[in-house]
């Protein structure tokens, strides 16, 4: 109990820094944007998302690990790259700018720009937002900026279960992220990540410990349809998933460990080690 009550503390304290500091960033933000533009914006804005990162580490304990930083060389040789992450929680949203190597463009839905501030920010930045309730509207769009953006040197960022999972769960795998893959000829580059052991979804309460972020293989869209590459990128991440937090997971049946995943052919059947 008195643990719950620290941690609600510790968190409180953190969010309140977010509130605060987001406000006088932002208005540099805005500012700044009259006369700038592309990479400048980013990385400003960006800026503020690493700080927020490294309070959630001092006020909180929220500390990361990286794994798999071989596979984040390789993608930075890649001529376009899609990241497609596990979403847990806010963390990996905030942490991604600082950890990748290039700048990314995230595809969101657009009523996150209107959040006061912290919306009007993100609406100074080149990032792809769409109205999901226009679903075609909202592929030409993905489809357009995507290719624009990776010409342009960025990687653009898909959360391919496309709402955060609970820890130890997942949602379905879409495959918005793939089907960009193939259409533009980008690799994509699945990466695990263990957020909610320390921020749960639906809460503002952090926990002390340790995120793990493990990036996969490269892989490649040539050849492949979106649905089978799709079913490629879920094996991976949900068996690394099961690798890095097995206590979250060690209600259910044995499932294959991301070393021993077989990956699944090209006509998207599954083959079981």
């Amino acid at each position: 109990m008195m643990n719950r009550f620290f941690w609600a503390l510790r968190s409180y304290l953190f969010l309140a820094y977010m509130a605060v500091s987001v406000v006088p960033w932002a208005t540099v933000v805005l500012i700044a944007s009259i006369f700038a533009r592309g990479d400048r914006i980013y990385w400003l804005c960006a800026g503020w998302l690493t700080h927020s990162i490294a309070a959630a580490r001092v006020i909180c304990g929220v500390r990361h690990r990286m794994h798999g930083v071989e596979n984040l060389a390789e993608a930075n040789r890649a001529s376009a790259v899609i990241v497609l992450p596990k979403h847990q929680s806010t963390w990996e949203t905030f942490a991604f700018p600082g950890l990748m190597p290039h700048p990314l463009a995230y595809v969101f839905k657009r009523e996150l720009l209107y959040i006061p501030f912290f919306g009007w920010a993100m609406a100074r930045m080149d990032m792809i937002h769409i109205d999901r309730a226009r679903r075609s509207e909202a592929w030409r769009r993905v489809a357009e900026q995507g290719a624009r953006h990776m010409k342009h040197g960025s990687w653009v960022i898909m959360f391919p279960e496309g709402t955060r999972a609970a820890r130890g769960q997942q949602e379905e795998y879409k495959s918005g992220g793939t089907r960009l893959a193939v259409t533009t000829g980008a690799s994509v580059l699945p990466i695990a990540v263990t957020s909610a052991r320390c921020w749960p979804r639906k809460t503002f309460t952090l926990r002390p410990g340790v995120i793990d972020v493990s990036v996969g293989p490269l892989l490649s869209s040539v050849g492949k349809r979106p649905d089978a590459l799709m079913r490629e990128v879920e094996t991976w991440i949900e068996a690394e998933m099961r690798r890095l937090d097995p206590e979250a997971y060690s209600g259910e049946a044995t499932r294959p460990t991301a070393a021993s995943a077989t990956i699944p052919p090209q006509d998207g059947t599954a083959t079981e080690p």
